[in-house]
């Protein structure tokens, strides 16, 4: 499954019960989901109640990210699980993406397949590094 969604959990235009009802469509759906606006000063329960609601459909292994200050010079990247994403900081700089029960951890990247393993035959698997560049000469590379 390789779709995903994004949620906002700011509940200052959006009535919180109308997020929660978000949450458990995606978790139940099996998106790749992607919190924005996680958590504040006012509002430092919702990223706690949101992962509840996402254990209800997932795994506590299940990966994932938490990026904070993306594109800037304090940008940091975090790669945990469902049962440990809280021991991070998140806050309203904070992007979180959460994998969907096919999601997996490879050198330092969250992976979530597309499909196409089940659908081509594929050959000459090969393990290609972060950053590099490989040419595939007609055979999949995954």
């Amino acid at each position: 499954m390789h779709d995903f969604t994004c949620i906002s959990l700011s509940d200052r235009l959006t009535p919180w019960e109308l997020i929660e009802k978000r949450l458990e469509a995606a978790a139940m759906a099996g998106f790749v989901i992607i919190l924005y606006n996680p958590k504040s000063k006012g509002r430092i329960e919702h990223i706690s109640k949101a992962r509840g609601i996402i254990l209800k459909y997932r795994s506590p292994q299940t990966p994932v990210g938490i990026v904070k200050a993306a594109m800037r010079d304090n940008e940091k990247i975090v790669i945990t699980n469902l049962k440990n994403m809280l021991d991070y900081d998140i806050d309203m700089q904070s992007t979180v993406i959460i994998g969907n029960t096919q999601t997996f951890t490879w050198d330092g990247w969250m992976v979530t397949r597309r499909g196409y393993e089940s659908k081509f035959k594929i050959q000459g698997r090969k393990e290609v590094k972060r950053h590099e560049k490989q040419e595939s000469k007609g055979k999949y590379i995954m």
